[in-house]
């Protein structure tokens, strides 16, 4: 009997621990989602894990001065990518020129900033024993990221075309992938842009060289939905301003390569709508 008591007391107990332990989990996350939480996509021309080792730092910065929490995301491939910023899964984004001028008006993003005293241009690269001239690429397999990567593959085939070099190209998922296919010596050339190629991975693109770049253009857009409250938008947009002046931000724009950030409204992208770009 006695036992059968302690038994009864035991699981009154371990009722009571479980739920305290329920209400507390309750309390942390309720404590936790205080602000407001912003999903920011990047558009995918690295993995995953390294962009998210770039970017999350500048993303917290940001939300810190801004009141908001910003989470980092990205998608498999920049076609899924597409499929998701068209559908307005981010409320946050750095998207390309071309992938702005999509869906600037639908589903609806207000570009907030873009990269400080920067252009965005195109590169190909070759090994780096290469000897050959742009024109030696008459009928290669050039290696893209997608399609739709504005500078690493609508660009560079633009130009390429305008000087009467056929190819054939083939798309490879992301821009280090393009690398890593020319170093392996997969393919003759590829396409990206600088800002990748810098920080791709050192000892395979020692066997690397830029062959030829672009005309340049205005950079990626940071932008914003429309489906976000225009209180936050107009914190968001003060924060860039702090950012530029903000020690730690420093840093996270240094693994970004880039200078700062430089307020912008969408005519910024006028250059690129006048191209007439139509895939």
């Amino acid at each position: 009997m006695i036992r059968s008591m302690l038994q009864t007391i035991f699981r009154a107990s371990r009722r009571r621990t479980t739920a305290l332990l329920g209400l507390t989990l309750i309390a942390f996350t309720s404590h936790a989602t205080d602000k407001q939480q912003l999903v920011f996509g990047v558009v995918p021309q690295q993995s995953a894990a390294k962009l998210a080792q770039q970017w999350q730092p500048l993303l917290d910065r940001w939300g810190e001065l801004a009141g908001v929490d910003i989470t980092f995301a990205t998608a498999r491939d920049i076609p899924t990518f597409e499929k998701r910023l068209a559908a307005g899964e981010y409320d946050m984004s750095y998207m390309n020129p071309y992938h702005f001028t999509l869906v600037n008006h639908n589903p609806g993003y207000t570009a907030v900033a873009h990269a400080k005293d920067k252009q965005i241009t195109g590169i190909l690269v070759a090994k780096r024993d290469w000897q050959g001239e742009l024109s030696d690429l008459e009928g290669a397999t050039i290696a893209f990221p997608a399609p739709r990567a504005f500078a690493a593959s609508i660009l560079t085939q633009s130009e390429l075309k305008q000087k009467g070099i056929t190819f054939t190209p083939k798309y490879v998922g992301s821009h280090d992938s393009v690398y890593l296919g020319v170093a392996k010596g997969l393919y003759v050339s590829g396409g990206g842009v600088g800002r990748t190629f810098k920080s791709f991975n050192d000892e395979a693109k020692q066997d690397l060289k830029i062959i030829y770049r672009t005309a340049s253009y205005t950079p990626h857009a940071f932008a914003v939905s429309n489906q976000v409250d225009e209180k936050t938008q107009t914190s968001l947009r003060k924060a860039v301003e702090l950012l530029n002046k903000d020690p730690q931000a420093q840093k996270s724009f240094k693994m970004l390569s880039i200078k700062g950030l430089q307020p912008a409204q969408d005519s910024d992208w006028d250059d690129i709508v006048q191209l007439g770009i139509s895939l």
